[in-house]
C-alpha cells in the first residue's frame, strides 16, 4: 500500500495534495505526509514513487484533491487532476465529494516538434476532446469508502475486503476513470488511486412520526457502453446497453439500513437513431444474426448480478417506437427466464395522470414485493435480502423511466417503514405532505443529473416527479430542454462521443494507426456555416427583392432566382442532413 493511509483498519486515500511543477517533472505529495508522494516525468510521462528525493524550488505550487489518472496521446502523456471539490453528503458514514473542476497536465509537448503536420492536427483535436472531458458532469468519490458497490454486494464480500485499496474494492463497470488508472496501478500508488463514479448522489433527511430518517440516492452509470443520447443507442454485440444505470435508494433510520436497487438501460437490441437535422430522427432496427444472442447475454448478466429480473418497457405502441417495442417483445418471448411487461406510458399517463402508474403496479406488484429489499440491523445482521430487480426502459431511459422508478421507490419505502413499525400498515409516505415533497425533489434532482450525463440537458417530465402533475413552468422548462437537446444532439454530441470513447479506452491513440480525422466527403464543421450563410442570405435577398418586385419585371425575376437558390440549398441540406451534423469519428455505433 505505497503512499496509502489507514484509519481503524480501513484503507484511506490521501485527501489533499500539493502539486509542484518543475521543468522536468511534476511532483505530487500528500499535505499531511510530505515525505511521501510520486513524480511524473515530463519527458516520458512515467510515474515513480518518491524515495527520499530532494528537489530545488518548483516554478509553481498548487493544491489539488486527487489524481484521476493518465492518458497517452500522440505527443506524450496527460495527467488528469482534481482541482476543486464539494462535500455532498456521506455514504455509510464516510464523506462523499463531487468533482467541481479538473485539469489535464501535459507532459512531453516538445515531441510535437518532430511530428508530421497530420499528427499535429490530430493532437490538436485530441486536446480539444480532453477539454471536453475536463467538464464531465456528475463525478463523485470518497477517500474512505468505495461508492461503486451497493449495500447488498458490500455485505456479501469476503472478510477483510475493506482493507484493500479502494480501486481493488470497486466494481470496474462503474468506475468512470478505470482506463486512466493503469499507470498509477503499475506504479503501486494505491494511496493516490481514486475510483470516480459518474451518475448522481443525493441525500435528504425526513422526519416521520418523530423518527429522523436519512435517504440517500446513488445512481451508478455503467462504462461498458458509455455515450451520448443519439450516438449510443441499444446494445453492442456483447449485450452491454447504452445508459445502463444502477440506482440504489438507501434508507437509514433507528440503526436499520435498507437498500432498494432498480436498474435502467436502453432496449437491448441492435438499433440506431442517427441525427439528420430533423427534430425526431427515424429509429432503425439493425438486422443482425446475433440479435437473439445479444438479448440473452444482456439478461444473463442481470440475472447473475441481481437475481430474478422483470423487464418493464414503457415505450409507445405505435410509430417507430411501436416497431422497436414489438421487436423487443418478440425477442423476450424466446427468453423464458425473464418476465417482460409492456406498458404504454404515454397512453396511460399522458402529461399529468401520474396515478395511472397503479395500472402498471397491479401487473408487477407480486414480483416487486417478492423481490423485496435488503435490510441490516444496527449490529450488521442481515434481516432481508433483495432477490431480484426491476429493469425499466423507455427510449432514452430518462424521463418516463425517472417517473416510474420514483413511483416504485416510494412504494418500497412505505413497506420498509412499516416493516420496523415507524408506519402503520394503513400508512404510506405520501400521507406526509412536506416529507413526501422532499422525497420527490430528491428523485427529480437525480433524474436531472442522469439526464445531463446522457442528453446534456435536464430531464423532461420533472414536474411529474416533483409534484405529480404538469405545471406551466414545467412545460416551459421542458420546451427549453427539448430545444437544447436538439441543438446538442445535432451540432455538439459527435465531439462529446469522441471524448467519451477516448477517455473510456474504447479508442486507443497510436502513431501506427491511420488518422481518424482526415476529411471524407462532407465535413460538418466546414460546410454547415457555409450552408447556413447561404440560407440566411438567400431568404434575406428573396424577401428584399420581393418587396421591390412591384416596380419592374427585372426585380421580380431576381426574386425568383434567389428563391430558387434558397430552395436548392434547403433541399441539399435536407438530403445530406446527416453530413451536416456533428458525428463521432473514433468508434462505430456498435462499439
Amino acid at each position: 500500500m505505497e503512499g496509502g493511509a489507514s484509519s481503524g483498519g480501513r484503507f484511506k486515500l490521501h485527501d489533499q495534495l500539493e502539486l509542484q511543477e518543475f521543468q522536468e517533472m511534476f511532483v505530487i505529495k500528500p499535505v499531511e505526509s510530505p515525505d511521501r508522494g510520486f513524480s511524473i516525468d515530463r519527458r516520458d510521462g512515467n510515474c515513480r514513487p518518491l524515495d527520499g528525493d530532494t528537489f530545488s524550488d518548483p516554478s509553481k505550487v498548487s493544491t489539488i484533491y486527487g489524481v484521476a489518472g493518465t492518458i497517452r496521446l500522440i505527443s506524450g502523456t496527460y495527467v488528469l487532476v482534481i482541482t476543486s471539490r464539494k462535500e455532498v453528503g456521506t455514504f455509510l458514514g464516510s464523506p462523499v465529494f463531487k468533482v467541481i473542476s479538473m485539469r489535464f497536465l501535459p507532459c512531453n509537448i516538445e515531441a510535437l516538434k518532430f511530428s508530421t503536420s497530420q499528427e499535429k492536427r490530430d493532437e490538436a483535436y485530441f486536446r480539444t476532446l480532453l477539454k471536453t472531458v475536463e467538464s464531465t458532469p456528475a463525478l463523485y468519490y470518497s477517500y474512505e469508502m468505495d461508492i461503486t458497490l451497493n449495500l447488498q454486494r458490500r455485505y456479501k464480500l469476503a472478510e477483510g475486503w475493506i482493507n484493500k485499496p479502494l480501486w481493488k474494492q470497486a466494481d470496474p463497470q462503474f468506475v468512470w476513470n478505470r482506463n486512466l488508472l493503469e499507470d498509477l496501478i503499475e506504479s503501486k500508488l494505491d494511496g493516490f488511486i481514486i475510483p470516480l463514479l459518474q451518475g448522481s448522489f443525493q441525500a435528504i433527511q425526513l422526519k416521520l412520526n418523530s423518527a429522523l430518517a436519512t435517504v440517500t440516492l446513488i445512481s451508478r452509470r455503467c462504462t461498458r457502453r458509455l455515450g451520448t443520447r443519439m450516438w449510443r443507442r441499444g446494445a453492442n454485440l456483447e449485450g452491454d446497453t447504452a445508459n445502463f444505470i444502477e440506482t440504489e435508494q438507501l434508507l437509514e433510520v433507528d440503526g436499520f439500513r435498507f437498500s432498494l436497487l432498480q436498474v435502467r438501460g436502453s432496449i437491448p437490441l441492435l438499433w440506431e437513431q442517427i441525427v439528420d437535422l430533423s427534430y425526431k430522427p427515424r429509429l432503425r432496427i439493425i438486422d443482425h444474426e446475433q440479435t437473439s444472442n445479444v438479448v440473452e447475454r444482456h439478461f444473463r448478466d442481470l440475472l447473475q448480478r441481481y437475481g430474478e429480473t422483470v423487464a418493464v418497457d414503457l415505450t409507445n405502441k405505435h410509430g417507430d417506437e411501436g416497431q422497436l417495442s414489438a421487436a423487443y417483445a418478440a425477442e423476450m418471448q424466446k427468453l423464458q427466464v425473464v418476465r417482460y411487461v409492456s406498458f404504454d406510458f404515454h397512453h396511460y399517463c399522458g402529461n399529468s395522470n401520474f396515478d395511472n402508474l397503479n395500472v402498471l403496479y397491479e401487473q408487477i406488484s407480486e414480483d416487486f414485493e417478492k423481490q423485496g429489499y435488503f435490510l441490516v440491523d444496527a449490529e450488521g445482521n442481515i434481516l432481508e435480502e433483495q432477490k431480484g430487480v426491476i429493469r425499466v426502459n423507455c427510449i432514452d431511459c430518462l424521463d418516463r423511466t425517472n417517473v416510474t422508478q420514483t413511483f416504485l421507490a416510494q412504494k418500497s419505502m412505505s413497506v420498509q417503514l412499516q416493516r420496523i413499525g415507524l408506519l402503520a400498515s394503513t400508512e404510506c409516505i405520501s400521507m406526509f405532505a412536506e416529507e413526501y415533497g422532499k422525497f420527490r425533489r430528491l428523485w427529480a434532482e437525480q433524474g436531472d443529473e442522469i439526464s445531463l450525463g446522457y442528453a446534456g440537458t435536464h430531464a423532461l417530465k420533472g414536474d411529474l416527479v416533483r409534484y405529480g402533475k404538469q405545471t406551466v413552468a414545467g412545460l416551459i422548462k421542458d420546451g427549453m430542454s427539448a430545444i437544447s437537446r436538439y441543438y446538442l444532439n445535432n451540432f455538439h454530441d459527435g465531439v462529446r462521443q469522441d471524448a467519451l470513447d477516448l477517455i473510456s479506452g474504447h479508442y486507443t491513440v497510436s502513431r501506427n494507426n491511420p488518422s481518424p480525422f482526415q476529411l471524407n466527403g462532407f465535413e460538418a464543421v466546414s460546410y454547415l456555416p457555409v450552408a447556413s450563410a447561404l440560407l440566411i442570405g438567400g431568404l434575406t435577398l428573396t424577401s428584399f427583392t420581393l418587396h421591390q418586385a412591384g416596380r419592374n419585371a427585372q426585380q421580380y425575376m431576381t426574386s425568383v432566382l434567389w428563391a430558387g437558390v434558397t430552395a436548392g440549398v434547403m433541399a441539399m441540406v435536407k438530403a445530406n442532413g446527416r453530413q451536416f451534423c456533428s458525428r463521432p469519428r473514433l468508434c462505430g455505433l456498435l462499439s
